[in-house]
């Protein structure tokens, strides 16, 4: 009798403490990501070089595993020649919103992640002055991503992953409309700071 009460007690205590672990683990994220671009498709022979981007991404756990991201993104790829011109490029900005999926691995400090959301950017197309030079006003688009939460300590994550984002738009230029379908697959590194 002494020993199932021992076993229950400490059973519970457990559970307990397994429920106040989990309470503590925040809900709220910021994520800062980095890195480069790689254009997956060649819309009209625009000889997209690699590009560069970053996104600030805020997170909002509501499960356990799911929760919800939002924030805003810059990319941009150079070109030597294309419809716009020599020495042109086309920079993406806008905002992103979506549902993401997070799993712990066992034992380990380590999360995978999978998400999936909606864009609502624009192109802007430049000259090598910098001026705009046509822009296809904002749209809608999607991205996936899939990555790694590595924690680094109290809060704190590095998130490498890769990501896809698909949009399109036209432009304008000397009278003559221009469907962009900007493709390409980033290679990200972030950090992530929990509050």
């Amino acid at each position: 009798m002494k020993t199932k009460g021992i076993i229950t007690i400490l059973l519970l205590t457990s559970l307990a403490l397994s429920t106040v672990a989990q309470e503590k683990e925040k809900n709220f994220g910021f994520e800062f990501s980095t890195g480069i671009s790689q254009a997956t498709s060649n819309p009209d022979e625009l000889n997209l070089q690699t590009g560069f981007g970053f996104e600030g991404i805020f997170h909002y756990r509501f499960l356990p595993h799911a929760g919800i991201y939002g924030g805003w993104g810059w990319n941009r790829f150079g070109s030597e020649e294309s419809f716009a011109g020599n020495d042109v490029c086309f920079e993406e900005t806008g905002y992103v919103m979506g549902l993401q999926f997070k799993h712990p691995l066992e034992n380990i400090p380590v999360s995978v992640f999978f998400r999936a959301g909606a864009l609502y950017n624009h192109i802007e197309v430049e000259n090598a002055a910098g001026d705009i030079i046509a822009d296809t006003g904002h749209g809608f688009g999607w991205q996936l991503a899939a990555g790694v939460d590595l924690k680094l300590g109290k809060n704190w994550s590095l998130t490498p992953g890769l990501k896809f984002n698909h949009l399109s738009g036209d432009v304008e230029l000397d009278n003559e409309i221009t469907t962009i379908n900007q493709n390409y697959l980033s290679l990200r590194v972030g950090l992530l700071k929990r509050f």
